[in-house]
């Protein structure tokens, strides 16, 4: 995937679908503890953006994101699962017991949502990052051009 199979349909018809899959990536991200999805769906559909940008317009996309790059950024997103997480043990609770996180809010109800909200960005970012390195991992061997 070093070049793209980039045309002038191929060009528009990305320009047009692209923002419109990321838009709703966030959309089921932001949305995800009120309705079916979350964290796991929304990665997909932004790793559906830097899938389609390879495909179209090769390794030079705009938004693109290198294999070692992918897998540190999947880390990240485990450690901010992994830190909300424990960091609930540390103020006294369970593990994603989000009543304990130490967060000052008007509500319990509003901290239930934010930690929720913390928990599918984490999911969303590795996600991603994974389906992009698996993606990376595939195509390694057409290099050898």
């Amino acid at each position: 995937m070093n070049r793209g199979f980039g045309s002038i349909v191929l060009d528009t018809s990305f320009r047009v679908l692209v923002p419109f899959t990321l838009v709703y990536g966030i959309y089921v991200l932001v949305h995800g503890e009120y309705s079916p999805g979350g964290g796991f769906q929304a990665g997909a559909l932004l790793a559906v953006g830097v899938v389609l940008a390879r495909l179209v317009q090769g390794r030079e996309a705009a938004f693109n994101i290198k294999g070692t790059t992918a897998l540190i950024v999947a880390g990240i997103g485990t450690f901010i699962y992994g830190a909300i997480g424990f960091s609930t043990i540390l103020f006294g609770g369970k593990f994603l017991e989000y009543g304990k996180l130490p967060f000052k809010v008007h509500d319990p109800a509003e901290l239930h949502a934010l930690g929720m909200l913390g928990i599918e960005i984490g999911v969303t970012i590795c996600v991603m990052a994974t389906i992009v390195g698996i993606l990376d991992a595939l195509t390694r061997g057409e290099d050898l051009s």
